[in-house]
């Protein structure tokens, strides 16, 4: 609590005697929490619209390993994740792997995706991830399903977790006439 809102505070426990004061400064104290509770939630707000956005298109995989195992190249070079809106699709050659809904919060240190599966082997499953954006790679690390979110991006032998880097597909430009 700033200084401002101290005093406030113990100008509102010392008016005892004065009741319309003091249902003023209540009004006052309300109003000052709302508003500093809707401008954080605007800011929140407006870093989720931001990563929402950043991660829309087609990415394909850099790395990504699964329970502490690295994907073998072969498996990695056709894996292309797909966003659109709040879902996302992953396949390995024609194989789909997993869609989901998901939800992200950025305010969160690491910032937190929720996975539920809407179709593939996991499909009614919750998955919480952490995710991470830098230009046009995203990374992102997911316990297994029904597991604690992971606090850190890595994925070692019996842990169950999955780790994956990946990098945006350039869309081809249109020629120039």
């Amino acid at each position: 609590m700033n200084g401002k809102m101290k005093n406030i505070f113990k100008s509102l426990q010392a008016t005892k005697t004065n009741a319309p004061m003091k249902t003023l400064l209540t009004a006052l104290l309300i109003g000052l929490t709302a508003v500093a509770s809707s401008t954080a939630w605007a800011e929140d707000s407006d870093a989720a619209k931001k990563d929402m956005a950043q991660l829309q298109g087609e990415w394909a995989m850099v790395s990504g390993s699964a329970d502490g195992n690295a994907m073998p190249d072969a498996m990695r070079e056709t894996a292309k994740r797909i966003c659109k809106g709040d879902e996302t699709t992953v396949t390995i050659g024609a194989q789909l792997l997993l869609k989901a809904k998901f939800t992200i919060d950025p305010s969160r240190k690491p910032k937190t995706i929720d996975y539920q599966m809407i179709e593939g082997p996991t499909k009614g499953k919750k998955q919480l991830g952490i995710y991470e954006l830098t230009g046009d790679t995203a990374k992102f690390c997911f316990g297994s399903p029904g597991a604690e979110r992971p606090t850190d991006f890595t994925s070692k032998p019996g842990d169950g977790r999955t780790l994956s880097e990946w990098k945006r597909k350039k869309t081809s430009e249109p020629a120039q006439k």
